[in-house]
């Protein structure tokens, strides 16, 4: 069972998606706060394995309150759930430390599929941010510094993760074993002096910016 939590402002909302969770026997909600101030209260104290954040708290935003989250509780995954569409945000909350982005209108099987998916080490998107980010990555190549340091497979490999796959994915994709996937990977981190899948996301995706 994954244990995860809520973080919205919205009554409704948040009662909402505490429902959603609790008809289903994959899922346990440990905690649905209204606040940045009652998460970083409540949270620590139940460890949840996932978190959905509304990203338009009030007084602190939900970008921050994922910052702050990610440093009391390394492990912890977040998804960014919110009616906002907008690259900026979603690069902010990625910086932040959140591995998924989808919107509020999400059908609810969506909602839930984000949370496994995030679970299982993937990054989901809904398709309308989606489409936003991987339009930065369609530059053909890395520049030359960066292309000279990863070598072909390393560079299929990190496109795949920026692109939200799991190691599993990555390794079905490019016909390989998960162990291969893990050890190129461990190599992408040093060589691009990153520590997280999202924060080699993230590079990858300003490198193909600088383009």
């Amino acid at each position: 069972m994954i244990t995860v939590a809520i973080v919205e402002d919205d009554a409704g909302i948040r009662q909402s998606l505490e429902w959603l969770l609790k008809s289903s026997t994959e899922f346990s909600c440990v905690g649905a706060c209204g606040s940045t101030e009652e998460a970083l209260r409540v949270l620590p104290e139940t460890a949840p394995e996932v978190v959905l954040m509304d990203i338009n708290l009030p007084n602190r935003s939900g970008i921050e309150c994922t910052a702050r989250l990610k440093e009391l509780l390394p492990s912890v995954q977040v998804v960014m759930i919110t009616v906002y569409d907008d690259s900026e945000k979603v690069f902010n909350a990625l910086r932040a430390g959140a591995s998924g982005y989808i919107l509020k209108r999400a059908a609810p099987k969506r909602i839930l599929q984000a949370i496994r998916e995030v679970h299982a080490g993937g990054v989901p998107m809904s398709s309308e941010i989606a489409r936003k980010v991987l339009g930065a990555f369609r530059e053909p190549t890395l520049p030359a510094s960066e292309d000279q340091a990863l070598s072909r497979r390393e560079q299929e490999v990190l496109e795949l993760l920026a692109q939200g796959c799991s190691n599993k994915e990555i390794a079905d994709k490019l016909s390989i074993s998960i162990e291969t996937v893990t050890w190129h990977l461990r190599h992408i981190y040093n060589k691009l002096h990153v520590h997280s899948r999202t924060q080699a996301a993230l590079r990858f995706l300003s490198l193909r910016k600088t383009k």
